[in-house]
């Protein structure tokens, strides 16, 4: 996710970080990388624009901010016209739901992710204690119905379905009915789709819209199409007047320019973004946060936020307290390894650490090492895991058949293991922190 923009815009600030006064010459070199940057990520020419006359004017005449040097005075500049151009400080939350059930409308196009989107967006209110339901309005497609209660019933979210109604403004309906009988407070409705606008869609969507009065008409973009989103969804926009826009696909090769076009462009706000094929793969949108990340300047927040939902307060403070005390088992680094699996691709996490987002792209994350590991470790009994020292050579060639590894491998892992132990002894002398997947730790990956 923002690849492009943050290596580009990583290579400025290095620039700029060695700039000693903001001359003219260091402005304008400054400037036509950052153009370039942003046109090459495919952001919209008009947005491209007026972010460098609007960056141009404040660092023209600007005084060097207290406690910056030039080049982080620009820094600065810079953050705030990113955060400006994705939509201000403050995230963008869905509507809350004051005469429920409150509906939430989601349209776009058809395999733009809009379906899977319903799904996450569920379990997201759902996470949040709000009753949820989700239903189709797709009469024409029942494929698309039969994918919204399949992902529902994953989550356990009740999906309203009526197969044998083929009117959707009359299923909708019956639908909210239904809703408000049971006490929702969200019905999110997968409107039907097309392979491009035609006038009979939005016919449809705008007597839904006129029907039901929902709290969010929200626009699913797929983050891969760039400009050509942008360019539809101003239609859906002027066709039923959209609140806000959930960008889907936004960890593969998206060059991001969506993301800082389509606030500017259309005039309503990013609420979500998805960043990967699992049901809580959706995060809510905050600029500040997508700032740092396009800048290079990683997102500590998003990764406490993410640390915190797969570690369990205790667990955590059992776990630092055993490695403190260099008490560290091999069942204790099985433990480990799954609380950062569960914390989604370590790519992805590492992005959000400041001066790794723009490396990443030279760093090789081998995942299938976390699998290989754990598999070596769950072919030992209880007993070598707390006591590796017992390991002899027939106990290795069974663990490595077990583990379908090589005996090397098995070598390897207590060898780092061993290191970790050593590591662990000089860091409680020193008092300090160990973290055994750091710069002082014994696993590579």
């Amino acid at each position: 996710m923002f690849e492009l923009l943050t290596e580009k815009f990583s290579n400025v600030i290095e620039k700029l970080k060695r700039a000693k006064k903001l001359d003219e010459k260091v402005v304008d070199e400054a400037l036509k990388d950052i153009k370039i940057a942003l046109l090459e990520a495919d952001v919209h020419v008009d947005v491209v624009k007026e972010f460098i006359e609007d960056i141009k004017k404040k660092i023209i005449g600007q005084e060097v901010i207290k406690g910056l040097s030039a080049g982080e005075t620009v820094i600065k500049l810079l953050y705030d016209e990113v955060i400006n151009i994705l939509g201000g400080e403050e995230a963008s939350s869905i509507a809350k739901p004051e005469k429920p059930p409150a509906i939430i409308m989601l349209v776009g196009l058809q395999g733009t992710g809009k379906t899977t989107t319903a799904g996450k967006l569920a379990k997201y209110l759902k996470s949040k204690g709000y009753k949820v339901g989700v239903a189709s309005t797709d009469v024409r497609r029942p494929a698309a119905a039969k994918q919204l209660c399949t992902l529902a019933s994953s989550i356990d979210i009740p999906c309203f379905v009526d197969e044998n109604e083929k009117d959707a403004l009359k299923l909708t309906e019956k639908v909210i009915e239904d809703a408000k009988k049971q006490g929702f407070s969200y019905i999110i409705l997968d409107t039907a789709g097309r392979l491009h606008i035609d006038e009979e869609l939005m016919e449809e969507l705008k007597q839904i819209k006129e029907k039901v009065k929902p709290a969010e008409v929200i626009y699913v973009a797929d983050a891969m199409q760039g400009q050509d989103a942008i360019n539809t969804a101003e239609e859906f926009h002027k066709a039923v007047g959209l609140t806000g826009v959930i960008l889907t696909k936004l960890d593969g090769d998206a060059k991001g320019g969506i993301a800082l076009s389509i606030r500017k462009v259309i005039g309503v706000p990013i609420k979500f973004i998805g960043t990967g094929e699992k049901i809580d793969a959706l995060e809510p949108f905050y600029p500040d946060r997508i700032a740092q990340r396009i800048l290079g300047l990683g997102d500590i927040q998003s990764l406490i936020e993410k640390m915190q939902a797969a570690i369990e307060e205790d667990k955590a403070k059992e776990m630092a307290q055993k490695v403190m005390n260099a008490e560290f088992t091999l069942e204790d680094l099985r433990e480990q390894i799954r609380m950062i699996r569960s914390m989604g691709p370590l790519e992805n996490i590492l992005k959000m650490i400041p001066g790794i987002g723009a490396q990443i792209k030279n760093l090789k994350v081998d995942e299938k090492k976390f699998v290989q590991i754990e598999a070596i470790i769950n072919s030992m009994t209880p007993e070598e895991r707390m006591k590796p020292h017992i390991i002899n050579g027939s106990r290795k060639k069974r663990i490595a058949k077990g583990s379908g590894t090589t005996i090397v491998d098995v070598n390897k892992v207590l060898k780092q293991y061993e290191e970790m132990k050593k590591m662990m002894k000089k860091f409680k002398k020193s008092g300090k922190m160990f973290n055994p997947f750091g710069k002082f730790g014994g696993f590579k990956f």
